[in-house]
């Protein structure tokens, strides 16, 4: 079993209660935001283990509705392994969530809900996970993944520069207008991937590294491509 594995069911059961949900939010595994209700982060793991609970106290500094979700086990041992530690969990004001796979698509049980917890919060996180949420187009990762790049809303910009730029060069200004993707100039002149040439002053073109790019993320361009057309 991957951590990946539980993001589906825990994604579904939010979505259920009217939340949209998106994976891997500013280093957040889970993040789900329903109208001006607090976001709620879940993080993922295989194991109730002291890391996941430091993890869930680091994002308290974020928002109050954090939960932590591990898949569940077998027996009379999980049972009471899951009792006590959802035990600290309400100490620490934490949630608990256990994913349980004997049902096809995993079903899910809320040991604990996250309590009020008095931490001080660090505004600037929670502005740039709510702006992260509201840039990012679709949901295009899994919570827990590690393999692939994060497909950030910074990345899907760049690819949708990319794609427009097959046609040929263009200006910034003029790209940035078709594509209404202010920071076009910034994506362009930093050129954080290696996708772009400059061909003269103010032309840019996409280069062998942004055509590599362009095949990789065919999937998420594809996506882009369609609600673009919407």
């Amino acid at each position: 079993m991957k951590e990946t594995d539980l993001y589906a069911p825990v994604k579904a059961f939010l979505e259920k209660q009217g939340y949209e949900v998106k994976a891997e939010i500013t280093d957040c595994d889970l993040v789900a935001i329903r109208g001006t209700d607090p976001p709620v982060i879940v993080e993922l793991k295989l194991s109730l283990s002291l890391d996941l609970l430091m993890q869930g106290i680091a994002r308290q500094r974020i928002t109050d509705a954090v939960y932590v979700a591990v898949p569940a086990g077998k027996g009379k041992a999980w049972s009471a392994r899951a009792k006590d530690v959802a035990k600290i969990c309400k100490r620490l004001g934490l949630g608990l969530i256990s994913v349980h796979f004997d049902s096809e698509q995993g079903l899910v049980i809320v040991h604990t809900d996250p309590g009020a917890h008095k931490i001080h919060k660090l505004a600037k996180r929670k502005s740039a996970l709510l702006l992260e949420f509201q840039r990012r187009v679709g949901d295009p990762n899994t919570g827990g993944q590690s393999r692939r790049a994060i497909i950030t809303a910074y990345r899907q910009d760049a690819l949708r520069i990319a794609v427009a730029l097959q046609a040929g060069p263009r200006a910034p200004s003029d790209l940035a207008k078709s594509l209404a993707i202010p920071k076009t100039p910034s994506i362009l002149q930093k050129n954080h991937y290696g996708w772009f040439i400059r061909i003269e002053r103010g032309v840019y073109s996409i280069g062998p590294d942004g055509q590599a790019a362009l095949k990789t993320y065919s999937d998420i361009v594809e996506a882009l491509t369609a609600r673009s057309y919407k």
